[in-house]
């Protein structure tokens, strides 16, 4: 009896032990939370291009219509950029449409301070809201609700092919837009290597937007990537050696 009970609790604390490194290696996306949702951009969602993550055409960077600009409480400054997150609209039969639908951090949802919390300051901190592109808000609401209350939870993103790096500025000022993350989706860490140099760690300029300051150009450059949960892809060589500032380059993926 004494050894089987031992045994047993052997057991209970490998698989403790496994779950905290699974956490550990592949993120610990955290239980429901409630939040509101109102939408923005139009029924073509075009009102929704550029942002406060720097992505530009969300068409083209494939995000797509199922985006959303985050309030303060979510945004983190800019560095849950890219993050992903399922909602439902609930507690609101009249409105509400069953389903859940995944949406992608792709823009800052600013604050109204003259306005109450709770009659046009939808983004006022502390409030968790979702700003949401109109076709993904009408997925789980109905346009006359206006603002609906919703259960939300970061998730995985699922992007196909590779993480994008696209280049910009100029000699002694490089920006990389990074876009098109995978796994947890906001970037917390970037370095860059060039054919003649070692790494160097990059700045977060704005959105998802990194800089470094050394002259780079003609050589090829390899870009390491690092997002919240801790987990790093490295894209050796992901340029070549006569990159151009204003290209894109695909590098691997989470």
């Amino acid at each position: 009896m004494a050894i089987s009970t031992f045994s047993n609790v052997v057991s209970l604390l490998l698989i403790f032990f496994f779950t905290l490194c699974f956490q550990s290696t592949y993120g610990d996306y955290g239980d429901w939370q409630s939040g509101h949702a109102t939408f923005y951009g139009g029924g073509d969602a075009s009102g929704t291009m550029g942002g406060a993550c720097g992505y530009g055409n969300l068409y083209s960077q494939g995000y797509g219509t199922n985006t959303a600009a985050l309030s303060t409480a979510l945004f983190n400054n800019g560095l849950t950029c890219g993050a992903c997150y399922a909602l439902q609209c609930n507690s609101d039969p009249q409105w509400c449409i069953p389903g859940t639908i995944t949406v992608t951090a792709t823009n800052f949802c600013p604050p109204n301070p003259s306005q109450p919390n709770d009659n046009g300051g939808w983004c006022n901190p502390p409030l968790q809201h979702f700003d949401l592109a109109e076709p993904a808000f009408l997925q789980i609401a109905q346009y006359r609700a206006g603002i609906v209350p919703v259960s939300f939870q970061r998730v995985p993103c699922v992007k196909k092919g590779g993480i994008r790096f696209t280049i910009n500025g100029h000699s002694y000022f490089n920006l990389v837009l990074v876009s098109n993350v995978g796994g947890a989706g906001d970037v917390n860490a970037v370095s860059i290597k060039g054919s003649n140099t070692g790494w160097q760690t990059m700045s977060r300029n704005w959105g998802q937007n990194w800089q470094s300051n050394d002259y780079l150009n003609g050589q090829s450059l390899s870009i390491q990537v690092t997002t919240s949960d801790g987990r790093t892809v490295i894209s050796n060589n992901v340029a070549p050696a006569n990159w151009q500032f204003g290209q894109t380059f695909e590098g691997g993926q989470f």
